[in-house]
């Protein structure tokens, strides 16, 4: 006889962080601008940069002409707003992923 007293289903996860709540275009947009840069140059090779001011110049630059009303990136074919969310990614890795920062010159 198979017993009908099973046991409560229990996942203690609550204050866990709520990636679901990402919306994955956001996600996908930031995933192809990576992808870009990986048929660009090399997979991960933002990882290598020796000076992350580069990613704020760049950040700057596609966030200056994203409110100039530029909405597509000329040269990638993709949105600036991509561009702008992939820098802070790196800038953020650098920052909190690994704890190694490259100088800033």
């Amino acid at each position: 006889m198979i017993s009908t007293n099973q046991p409560q289903f229990m996942k203690h996860d609550s204050g866990k962080c709520m990636v679901s709540l990402v919306d994955p275009a956001f996600t996908l947009g930031v995933g192809a601008i990576l992808t870009f840069g990986a048929h660009k140059y090399a997979i991960n090779n933002w990882q290598l940069v020796p000076d992350i001011t580069r990613y704020k110049d760049a950040a700057y630059r596609h966030f200056l002409a994203y409110l100039s009303g530029e909405l597509i990136d000329p040269e990638s074919g993709l949105p600036h707003l991509d561009h702008l969310a992939t820098n802070i990614m790196f800038l953020r890795y650098f920052e909190h992923g690994d704890g190694v920062l490259p100088k800033e010159q």
